[in-house]
């Protein structure tokens, strides 16, 4: 029965669109707002939990495929500051689904030669679940492929407000002059800091909004929605989005000369 709700085996091998895209053409970053876990158990007749489970499934085979494509950047939007508000049994699901993925995952990712970082409140974490994350960060800080980013306990207006302070404390103390504060200085003191923008936003289940996700990042990113729920979003899905992506005109509020 499992097999038929999740789509495969755990040894089963996930099988990439063909690129047909120029390499030139893709995002360097791309980020996703996995929604749609909940909606899809329900359409199911599951529990919640149920679906939260497909969706690590779901990132399992689109990180596969970043890799496969040899994105620069996969930053996927995993537990924001908002979702404490859910119940708290599922709030702890989530949290021990986070530990079970890392536990999973982190060797195969590791031998990809992915590099995993995570952003947000992340010392508001367990502390099992920080040392977890830790771990992971530590062991795979010096890989050179794909930088998988993961928000987790992340608000885009939490971010700026944290790089805000760290800037007026800053002057406060002498440091710097307001004058000097530009948009790559404060840039620098995000999250990603070292990180390009984000090019594409994708997110699934019918929402358009960013849902306070990388507000600063996307200041210039092509939005691509669909109406699949997260846990139903296959690779195919992705290389549709990274095909319309490619076919866009960026312009970054100039003009293109005919």
């Amino acid at each position: 029965m499992w097999k038929k709700i999740f789509g495969k085996s755990a040894t089963q091998k996930n099988e990439v669109t063909p690129v047909d895209i120029e390499r030139s053409r893709l995002p360097r970053h791309v980020a996703v707002i996995m929604d749609g876990n909940g909606r899809w158990a329900k359409g199911q007749g599951f529990l919640r939990t149920v679906g939260h489970r497909a969706g690590v499934d779901t990132l399992h085979d689109i990180l596969d495929t970043a890799i496969d494509l040899k994105l620069e950047v996969l930053t996927v939007y995993a537990f924001s500051t908002e979702n404490w508000k859910r119940p708290h049994d599922e709030v702890d699901f989530l949290m021990r689904l986070f530990s079970e993925y890392l536990d999973k995952e982190e060797r195969e990712m590791h031998e990809k030669n992915v590099r995993i970082r995570f952003i947000g409140r992340v010392d508001e974490l367990t502390p099992e679940l920080i040392r977890r994350v830790r771990h992971a960060e530590e062991l795979m800080k010096n890989n050179t492929g794909v930088h998988f980013c993961v928000a987790v306990n992340y608000g885009g207006q939490d971010e700026i407000c944290r790089a805000v302070q760290g800037l007026a404390g800053k002057v406060q103390a002498g440091e710097l002059s307001p004058e000097e504060i530009t948009p790559e200085l404060f840039q620098a003191s995000l999250d990603t800091k070292e990180l390009p923008p984000v090019d594409l936003v994708i997110r699934t289940s019918g929402d358009m909004r960013l849902s306070n996700f990388l507000l600063w990042q996307a200041a210039y990113a092509e939005f691509w929605f669909t109406e699949t729920n997260w846990p139903d979003f296959k690779p195919e899905c992705f290389m549709e989005a990274l095909r319309d992506y490619a076919s866009r005109e960026r312009r970054f509020g100039g003009i293109k000369e005919k």
